[in-house]
């Protein structure tokens, strides 16, 4: 047994195919074929079954389940490997929603790859919630989402905060207001975040809170797609108030403000417990949280 052998394995498990996973791995089906044969034959086992889809059999799973944990330990051990020699290199998997990798990415990663081009990031999008799920599951090794409940299997560190702020276009039937109330949107048509945002949970909350049933015409998976369809006035939404600068400048979005929704939300850096942090990770984590507030939240 060798790692490229379980490394086929876990790959074959993720893509149901042969072919996928001989693409990905850069080998030809046969060889693929061949590795799997392989492991089978030695473990006195059939672990695939080869009908369309592919998938694992009982004792395939039980044996992803080891192989996954050698892969990780293997892993564990080429990074302390590497950091012997105490410079900042590696690879770190990043996921953070589409809003706030628009507002602050470009002005961290520029930085921190201008002082660290040894380190490789990859950045994965997605909501809120799932940004959470995706660093305790070990996916990804380092989020920058909102805060909401404590998870004890997660470290997390505050870097600024934001709010939630309504916008309409220009022509809106709202926009000469700079002030409303929660209670005026009942019937406003609203283009609201997926449910399965923090975002959207909290402007939920509110609504609840006061009563109301508001009038939604649309779900959008991000901000950056509401301000879109804000902008062609297909109604009104609460959006981050960091995502919106370039709109407000431009003339292009009216921020209403909004009492009951002035409350200030954490955005921290998140990762999970206990892990073993190599150096990349430390010297990404260390810089993150001793950058100023107004490194996140500066339109410039």
């Amino acid at each position: 047994m060798n790692m490229s052998q379980l490394e086929t394995l876990l790959t074959i498990s993720k893509t149901m195919s042969f072919r996928k996973a001989g693409e990905l791995l850069n080998l030809t089906q046969p060889a693929v074929s061949a590795q799997i044969k392989s492991l089978e034959d030695e473990f006195k086992t059939m672990l695939i079954d080869r009908n369309q889809p592919v998938t694992l059999t009982d004792h395939g799973k039980v044996f992803l389940e080891h192989a996954e944990q050698i892969l990780s330990i293997v892993e564990e051990l080429k990074m302390k490997l590497s950091d012997l020699n105490q410079t900042p290199q590696g690879h770190i998997i990043l996921g953070t929603t589409a809003s706030i990798a628009v507002q602050i990415l470009p002005r961290v990663l520029s930085y921190f790859q201008n002082q660290y081009p040894l380190i490789k990031t990859t950045i994965y999008t997605m909501p809120s919630t799932q940004v959470m799920n995706s660093v305790e599951s070990g996916t990804l090794d380092v989020g920058i989402t909102y805060l909401s409940e404590k998870n004890p299997n997660i470290d997390s560190s505050i870097l600024y905060y934001d709010t939630f702020e309504l916008v309409v276009s220009p022509d809106h039937p709202l926009s000469h207001l700079n002030h409303t109330t929660i209670d005026k949107l009942k019937d406003v048509p609203m283009i609201m975040l997926a449910p399965d945002t923090l975002g959207r949970r909290f402007v939920d909350g509110i609504f609840s809170k006061y009563n109301i049933q508001p009038n939604i015409v649309m779900e959008l998976s991000s901000s950056e797609e509401i301000k879109r369809m804000v902008e062609i006035d297909l109604g009104a939404a609460i959006v981050s108030k960091l995502s919106i600068p370039n709109e407000l400048r431009l003339g292009t979005l009216k921020m209403i403000k909004v009492n009951e929704l002035e409350t200030p939300h954490p955005v921290g850096v998140v990762y999970k417990s206990g892990r073993y942090l190599n150096t990349a990770m430390r010297q990404f984590l260390s810089d993150l949280k001793g950058m100023p507030e107004h490194h996140f939240i500066s339109s410039e």
